[in-house]
């Protein structure tokens, strides 16, 4: 599984710590982890809550990336603006509970955490735990086990409800304003990680118009 870590502006200090305990637990089990920064709050690129879920919009639509973990103050701006996006299922996630009940349940493929508030000490531990929850082992499940049916039913129907209420990545990429998605997609690694890994051509060629970025950038 491809992870894309991503951290906005207020939180930007701690994508160090974030980093470390998303890698420390992920990569053991095979997974990739990738970091779209911000990597510093001193960062030419700056990344607001809503960037963070037009980002995760561009990564799991192009399955540049197949899960998205943000967040932000409190991880209630990035989980709404995630889920603003088409194809995006963030769940808000601040302990190890929230993690595995998302993760059985709902089976999303992003998750939004606070890295403010209630972020104080041995925080890095409780992400860790979390990060367990949702990467080691099968997900979607189901909690209790004898809804699991149930479960898999609702989450189909939901995937078909937002399909109807959203637009495609493409489309809503046209419409929002381009500086700011031009800003979203200015980290300094952005185009490293996302063209290699990008399997829409559609986007990944829409970006490169706006951002200028040659083809061949990405050998």
């Amino acid at each position: 599984m491809k992870i894309a870590l991503i951290t906005e502006n207020s939180q930007a200090a701690k994508n160090g710590v974030i980093h470390e305990a998303l890698s420390e637990v992920a990569e053991p089990l095979g997974h990739e982890v990738f970091n779209y920064g911000m990597y510093t709050a001193e960062d030419t690129a700056s990344l607001t809550y809503i960037m963070n879920g037009l980002l995760a919009g561009i990564l799991l639509n192009s399955k540049a990336a197949d899960f998205v973990v943000t967040g932000c103050g409190t991880g209630m701006g990035s989980m709404l603006a995630c889920n603003a996006m088409p194809g995006v299922f963030c769940g808000l996630v601040i302990d190890p509970t929230d993690a595995f009940l998302f993760a059985q349940i709902n089976d999303g493929n992003c998750i939004s955490m606070p890295y403010a508030k209630g972020f104080g000490w041995a925080a890095e531990l409780n992400l860790r735990d979390c990060y367990a929850k949702i990467f080691d082992g099968e997900t979607g499940v189901g909690y209790p086990k004898e809804r699991a049916e149930i479960m898999r039913k609702n989450r189909s129907i939901l995937s078909g409800v937002k399909a109807a209420a959203t637009h495609d990545m493409l489309t809503v990429l046209k419409s929002v304003d381009q500086d700011l998605l031009k800003a979203a997609v200015a980290g300094e690694r952005f185009a490293e990680h996302f063209y290699a890994n990008s399997q829409d051509e559609d986007i990944s060629a829409y970006l490169r118009e706006l951002t200028g970025v040659r083809e061949t950038a990405s050998a």
